[in-house]
């Protein structure tokens, strides 16, 4: 038994570290995550010797069945990457790719919410056991037990199945239900400083469609109506148009193309549009793909702005429209955006906007340096695509990384109104659903204070 257990241990060591040159290879963005991979592994393995004392009990069919079921996720999540090393699936069908990793994605969050109640009562027994431990060290005899109907661990591994259940039935829930429930979010931005000419200037804002994981063509069809029907001066998409590759956007180039606004639709790239997330064969290839969606972006008759602006006359007043490429605060996001290359030659706007795809640009960058920008208009959060929001209270994880993380802020320090507003995004990745935080159409109003 010792013997068996010790190989056991040994080729889970060997699949680790196999995995890791495998995960590298086929993805080399998520290198760095994989202890995050092996950690949930380790997790899963925990949970699964916790339930097996039940599982036992059943009948072989039953027990055999369940068996299947629980490790089916970790062999499609293995098998998916496995695969990517001959053909990436994110690319050949990104569609099926979406679902089978939003399905295994949705398995581990459940699995996860009730490891954490089987750990909670495990931790239970062992203060049970230390204190029982220091009783019988002290009276020399042994600790009496309560008579109890159900134990507390027992009680809390229970409402961790529970829990689980309910989590996994919610983000089901969340993948058929609100995946495409689209949200229209008006704004009234006022600004003292803003030309009479300008007040009641409309613009629509979208961001981080992440094609590659669009499976409703209708939905999106029906999106493109819902902006056009809003008549607006400008629209605004501020980046993530794909996951992976160029080559997914062009399935719904027909579609977007229908976008219109009387002064032009305006888009920057997003993190994910720069390739960084797959393994290519040359530098040429990568830089292939980034002009393949430059040209796509024209085909559509959507402005693309990398670090550069346009100067529109608005009823007479000079306003730009500038854009800067992906600029995060964090490490492993790119960082191309030149703002003060975006910004030349609009010394004369008498209003500036300003696309960016990652907030954090907005809080270490524009808003320390550049208060003549009076709104920027940024996404890639997605709001997590989870969290709570009512009338007087908002939660989501993504408030914990980004401190601009959905909808609009203002900068205190600065003596004239400068806002960001951070769109919640209208497609999805990873977890193909949304929970709480709805995809959402911004539409803005802006008006000059009294």
């Amino acid at each position: 038994m010792a013997k068996r257990t010790l190989y056991l241990l040994l080729a889970l060591l060997l699949l680790i570290i196999a995995g890791y040159f495998v995960v590298a290879e086929a993805f080399p963005k998520e290198a760095n995550r994989y202890p995050i991979i092996v950690i949930g592994l380790l997790l899963d393995i925990y949970l699964w010797l916790s339930i097996r004392k039940w599982i036992n009990k059943w009948r072989i069919w039953m027990r055999y069945t369940f068996m299947s079921l629980y490790w089916l996720p970790l062999i499609l999540m293995a098998g998916m990457v496995v695969a990517s090393l001959l053909v990436n699936i994110y690319i050949s069908n990104p569609q099926l790719a979406t679902y089978l990793g939003g399905m295994v994605f949705t398995v581990y969050v459940a699995k996860l919410f009730t490891i954490l109640f089987f750990l909670l009562a495990d931790l239970v027994k062992i203060i049970r056991h230390a204190v029982q431990f220091s009783y019988h060290k002290r009276r020399k005899k042994p600790c009496p037990e309560k008579t109890q109907t159900i134990t507390r661990a027992n009680f809390l591994q229970k409402l961790g199945l529970l829990g689980g259940g309910l989590v996994l039935s919610g983000m089901v829930i969340g993948a058929v239900r609100w995946a495409y429930d689209f949200r229209i979010r008006r704004s009234s931005v006022s600004f003292p400083v803003l030309p009479g000419q300008l007040e009641g200037l409309r613009i629509v804002q979208i961001s981080d469609l992440h094609l590659g994981s669009w499976a409703n063509t209708n939905a999106l069809e029906e999106a493109v109506e819902v902006i056009n029907d809003e008549k607006a001066d400008l629209v605004f998409f501020t980046g993530d148009l794909v996951n992976f590759h160029t080559r997914e956007a062009y399935p719904y180039k027909s579609i977007l193309g229908k976008l219109k606004a009387k002064y032009g639709v305006y888009a920057v790239l997003g993190n994910h549009d720069y390739g960084d997330y797959m393994n290519w064969d040359d530098p040429e290839e990568k830089e292939q793909n980034l002009t393949d969606l430059e040209e796509l972006y024209r085909n559509m008759g959507w402005q693309l702005l990398r670090n550069d602006h346009r100067m529109l006359s608005i009823n007479h007043i000079p306003v730009a429209v500038a854009g800067v490429e992906n600029w995060s605060a964090y490490d492993r996001f790119p960082r191309y955006g030149d703002l003060d290359k975006a910004l030349k030659g609009t010394e004369d706007a008498q209003f500036k906007l300003l696309l960016s795809h990652d907030p954090t640009h907005w809080d270490k960058i524009v808003s320390k340096n550049r208060p003549d920008v009076n709104l920027t208009f940024a996404g890639h959060t997605h709001g997590f695509q989870f969290g709570v929001e009512l009338r007087n209270f908002r939660w989501s994880p993504a408030q914990y990384m980004y401190k601009q993380w959905a909808g609009l802020y203002e900068n205190p320090a600065t003596d004239s109104p400068q806002y960001i507003y951070v769109n919640r995004g209208l497609g999805m990745i990873g977890y193909p659903g949304r929970i709480g935080i709805l995809p959402e159409i911004s539409v803005f109003e802006l008006t000059k204070e009294s």
